[in-house]
């Protein structure tokens, strides 16, 4: 008798598993990338030089910013991921699933970089530089300091100007 119902609760097991899959979002074992659309318009840097400028994706939703840069094997120079929280809040950032190595770059609510630290391929250390933020960029290893960004640099992209023009 059970041989006889056995298509049936595989199919059964399998449409639950599905959509609680799909509930839950996209998997994080999947090993895949994801890749956010790039914003119309460029964040940029104002060093005391000149003006960086970097294409970005933006991660504005929880569960965008849990995967970030997951899985994710290259990236241009001149491109990152700008986490945008709700709040100004002390974060933090982890490595795990991410083969590249990182500059992560804390910004305030005023768009003021406070920090910039260093992510290490799929690593589980906490870095965070314990001082509340509102945003975060993430670069490719090294263009954070090749293109003049340090603490006390201005960014402006909208996203950031909506809120730093409110302070």
């Amino acid at each position: 008798m059970f041989l006889k119902f056995r298509p049936l609760l595989a199919a059964f097991f399998m449409a639950f598993a599905g959509a609680v899959a799909s509930a839950s979002g996209p998997a994080f074992a999947d090993g895949r990338a994801m890749i956010l659309p790039v914003d119309k318009v460029e964040l940029v840097a104002e060093t005391p030089d000149s003006e960086r400028k970097f294409t970005i994706e933006i991660a504005d939703e929880a569960m965008e910013q849990q995967r970030g840069l997951m899985f994710r094997e290259s990236m241009a120079d001149n491109h990152g991921m700008l986490f945008v929280f709700g709040m100004t809040r002390e974060s933090s950032f982890w490595m795990e699933n991410t083969p590249m190595a990182l500059d992560l770059v804390f910004i305030g609510d005023d768009g003021k970089v406070r920090a910039v630290l260093k992510g290490q391929p799929f690593s589980r250390a906490s870095i965070s530089p314990g001082v509340p933020v509102r945003f975060v960029l993430e670069l490719k290893d090294g263009m954070a300091a090749a293109n003049g960004i340090v603490p006390g640099v201005r960014l402006r992209h909208p996203a950031i100007d909506a809120i730093a023009g409110s302070n």
